[in-house]
């Protein structure tokens, strides 16, 4: 129906043919019309070929607004200009869909050329490497002389790269347990000052036991231990003990 509008209203006179001309540019939709066309005419077209169809769209679509015609006036023309823009808008996606693939498979054939660039560097990095490991190994085992020492030190370098993570927290669990094994400060002191004042046999009795543990608020087991420790480190018995014992 439209390509009869388009023929019906040309009908072979040229002067009826600009008439028509001047009522599609007067149509509001004629913008439209314009910018489906050249949209089309962009799909694969390089970037300075672009740029001058963008500048001939805005010049085209301005000589358009000058139109005093409004939707409605004319339905045959109405339908005619909806047509072919939503021809042009179709066959718009059709161009566009062969492009898209190319540029997709031109880029998926970029990537994997990328992968066997790097794969192939990387094999001539492992190839040199290996060269050089071997002649380091030719170099060692010709070499006569090595010293232990630099292996011992080496080997313990490695060793604590290796572990010290894994020894700094068992360093830092034990500082926590032995922060918690430490007795209270005042309890500490008064078991100095009866060590202090029998400091020749510090031996205290059950009934001594008793009553440290009474006055500290410690254990009986806590005191038999801290009494142990203490004669281990600071107490060595005199002769005349060493004598009254055997």
């Amino acid at each position: 129906s439209t390509g009869y509008y388009f023929m019906e209203s040309t009908n072979g006179d040229g002067g009826s043919c600009s008439q028509l001309k001047s009522k599609i540019m007067a149509h509001p939709h004629y913008p439209r019309l314009v910018a489906a066309y050249f949209n089309c005419q962009k799909i694969g077209a390089p970037p300075e070929v672009v740029f001058r169809l963008e500048e001939a769209c805005a010049s085209a679509a301005a000589l358009g607004r000058h139109g005093t015609s409004c939707v409605g006036e004319d339905p045959a023309l109405d339908q005619f200009m909806e047509a072919y823009c939503e021809m042009l808008t179709k066959y718009e996606r059709e161009l566009s869909k062969p492009f898209k693939e190319a540029m997709l498979f031109l880029s998926r054939i970029e990537c994997q050329f990328k992968a066997l660039t790097l794969s192939s560097s990387d094999s001539a990095c492992g190839d040199a490497m290996d060269r050089n490991g071997s002649s380091e190994e030719e170099v060692d085992v010709n070499n006569s002389f090595i010293d232990p020492q630099a292996e011992d030190r080496e080997l313990k370098g490695q060793l604590l790269r290796k572990y010290s993570g894994y020894l700094g927290s068992l360093k830092q669990e034990f500082m926590k347990k032995r922060k918690k094994g430490k007795l209270p400060k005042e309890a500490r002191q008064q078991l100095l000052d009866w060590w202090s004042r029998h400091y020749k046999w510090p031996y205290p009795s059950e009934s001594q036991k008793l009553a440290l543990a009474e006055s500290t608020g410690l254990d009986q087991k806590q005191i038999n231990n801290w009494f142990i420790n203490q004669r281990k480190r600071h107490w060595k018995p005199s002769e005349d003990m060493q004598f009254v014992v055997m």
